[in-house]
Protein backbone atom coordinates (compact mmCIF):
# COMPACT_ATOMS: atom_id res chain seq x y z
CA UNK A 1 0.00 0.00 0.00
CA UNK A 2 1.50 3.10 -0.87
CA UNK A 3 0.86 6.72 0.09
CA UNK A 4 -1.64 7.90 -1.76
CA UNK A 5 -3.62 4.37 -1.31
CA UNK A 6 -2.80 5.24 2.33
CA UNK A 7 -4.54 8.59 2.11
CA UNK A 8 -7.41 7.35 0.16
CA UNK A 9 -7.77 5.28 2.49
CA UNK A 10 -8.15 7.85 5.46
CA UNK A 11 -10.49 9.58 3.62
CA UNK A 12 -12.81 6.77 3.13
CA UNK A 13 -12.56 6.26 6.64
CA UNK A 14 -13.45 9.55 7.63
CA UNK A 15 -16.78 9.40 4.93
CA UNK A 16 -17.27 6.22 3.41
CA UNK A 17 -19.93 7.97 1.52
CA UNK A 18 -17.63 10.43 -0.62
CA UNK A 19 -17.95 10.64 -4.23
CA UNK A 20 -15.10 9.94 -6.57
CA UNK A 21 -14.62 13.45 -7.83
CA UNK A 22 -14.47 14.86 -4.21
CA UNK A 23 -12.05 12.07 -3.42
CA UNK A 24 -10.00 12.72 -6.85
CA UNK A 25 -10.16 16.40 -6.34
CA UNK A 26 -8.46 16.00 -2.59
CA UNK A 27 -6.29 13.50 -3.69
CA UNK A 28 -5.19 15.14 -7.04
CA UNK A 29 -5.89 12.47 -9.24
CA UNK A 30 -8.93 11.99 -11.80
CA UNK A 31 -12.04 9.60 -10.71
CA UNK A 32 -10.60 6.51 -12.53
CA UNK A 33 -7.34 6.44 -11.03
CA UNK A 34 -9.84 6.66 -7.57
CA UNK A 35 -11.82 3.80 -9.17
CA UNK A 36 -9.09 1.59 -10.07
CA UNK A 37 -6.91 2.21 -6.37
CA UNK A 38 -10.62 1.39 -4.48
CA UNK A 39 -11.09 -1.31 -6.66
CA UNK A 40 -7.87 -3.06 -6.09
CA UNK A 41 -8.05 -2.51 -1.99
CA UNK A 42 -11.13 -3.97 -2.15
CA UNK A 43 -9.49 -7.14 -4.01
CA UNK A 44 -6.11 -7.55 -1.73
CA UNK A 45 -8.85 -7.54 1.19
CA UNK A 46 -7.58 -3.94 2.47
CA UNK A 47 -10.95 -2.19 2.72
CA UNK A 48 -13.32 -5.29 3.88
CA UNK A 49 -16.95 -3.16 3.31
CA UNK A 50 -18.31 0.17 3.79
CA UNK A 51 -20.52 1.36 6.46
CA UNK A 52 -23.23 3.61 8.09
CA UNK A 53 -22.69 5.34 11.30
CA UNK A 54 -25.97 6.48 13.13
CA UNK A 55 -26.38 8.80 15.44
CA UNK A 56 -25.80 6.28 18.23
CA UNK A 57 -22.88 5.25 17.22
CA UNK A 58 -21.61 8.46 17.94
CA UNK A 59 -22.97 8.41 21.58
CA UNK A 60 -20.42 8.88 23.83
CA UNK A 61 -19.90 4.93 24.94
CA UNK A 62 -20.21 4.28 28.86
CA UNK A 63 -16.34 3.52 29.38
CA UNK A 64 -13.76 5.68 28.02
CA UNK A 65 -10.28 5.88 27.92
CA UNK A 66 -6.85 7.22 26.62
CA UNK A 67 -4.18 4.34 25.70
CA UNK A 68 -0.81 5.39 24.96
CA UNK A 69 1.52 3.43 23.06
CA UNK A 70 5.41 3.26 22.35
CA UNK A 71 5.50 1.70 18.96
CA UNK A 72 9.38 -0.51 18.37
CA UNK A 73 10.68 -0.16 15.06
CA UNK A 74 9.19 1.56 12.11
CA UNK A 75 5.91 0.04 12.65
CA UNK A 76 3.43 2.85 13.86
CA UNK A 77 1.86 3.38 10.93
CA UNK A 78 1.24 0.01 10.15
CA UNK A 79 -0.34 -0.23 13.70
CA UNK A 80 -2.36 2.77 13.64
CA UNK A 81 -3.91 1.33 10.44
CA UNK A 82 -5.01 -2.18 12.55
CA UNK A 83 -6.34 0.54 15.40
CA UNK A 84 -8.86 2.40 13.08
CA UNK A 85 -10.12 -1.10 11.80
CA UNK A 86 -11.50 -1.53 15.64
CA UNK A 87 -14.99 -0.57 16.82
CA UNK A 88 -13.82 0.53 20.67
CA UNK A 89 -11.09 2.61 18.71
CA UNK A 90 -12.68 6.22 18.21
CA UNK A 91 -9.59 8.36 16.97
CA UNK A 92 -5.86 7.60 17.11
CA UNK A 93 -3.39 10.68 16.84
CA UNK A 94 -0.57 10.76 16.26
CA UNK A 95 2.44 12.45 18.69
CA UNK A 96 6.02 13.26 19.87
CA UNK A 97 7.61 13.06 23.16
CA UNK A 98 7.01 10.04 25.08
CA UNK A 99 4.13 8.29 22.91
CA UNK A 100 3.87 7.60 19.42
CA UNK A 101 0.50 7.17 18.86
CA UNK A 102 -2.62 8.26 21.22
CA UNK A 103 -5.40 5.90 21.11
CA UNK A 104 -9.44 7.11 22.28
CA UNK A 105 -11.22 4.31 23.23
CA UNK A 106 -15.09 3.56 24.01
CA UNK A 107 -16.60 0.19 25.32
CA UNK A 108 -20.21 -0.54 27.26
CA UNK A 109 -18.19 -2.18 30.19
CA UNK A 110 -15.08 -1.86 31.69
CA UNK A 111 -14.47 -5.75 30.83
CA UNK A 112 -15.03 -4.86 27.14
CA UNK A 113 -12.03 -2.73 27.54
CA UNK A 114 -9.77 -4.95 28.91
CA UNK A 115 -10.27 -7.23 26.10
CA UNK A 116 -9.49 -4.22 23.81
CA UNK A 117 -6.13 -3.38 25.79
CA UNK A 118 -5.08 -6.84 26.14
CA UNK A 119 -5.66 -7.68 22.19
CA UNK A 120 -3.48 -4.00 21.22
CA UNK A 121 -1.48 -4.92 23.88
CA UNK A 122 -0.59 -7.83 21.57
CA UNK A 123 -0.17 -6.41 18.79
CA UNK A 124 3.31 -6.48 16.62
CA UNK A 125 5.09 -3.31 17.45
CA UNK A 126 3.57 -2.02 20.42
CA UNK A 127 6.48 -1.69 22.69
CA UNK A 128 4.61 -0.80 26.06
CA UNK A 129 1.37 1.30 26.46
CA UNK A 130 -0.10 3.36 29.73
CA UNK A 131 -3.91 3.56 29.50
CA UNK A 132 -6.20 6.09 31.73
CA UNK A 133 -9.75 5.98 32.21
CA UNK A 134 -11.79 9.12 31.23
CA UNK A 135 -13.69 9.72 34.31
CA UNK A 136 -15.50 13.01 32.71
CA UNK A 137 -15.04 15.83 29.94
CA UNK A 138 -15.74 19.27 29.13
CA UNK A 139 -15.44 20.71 26.51
CA UNK A 140 -15.06 24.07 25.27
CA UNK A 141 -15.91 26.75 22.98
CA UNK A 142 -15.68 25.49 19.23
CA UNK A 143 -14.13 28.18 16.93
CA UNK A 144 -15.14 28.70 13.55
Amino acid sequence: MDKMDQDLLAALTRDGRASLSDLAALLGVSRATVRTRIDKMQARGDIAGFTVLTKADLAQAAVRGLMMLAISGPGAERVRRRLVGLIAVQAVHSTNGKWDLIVELGTETLEELDRVLFDIRRMEGVETSETSLLLTTQTGARRR
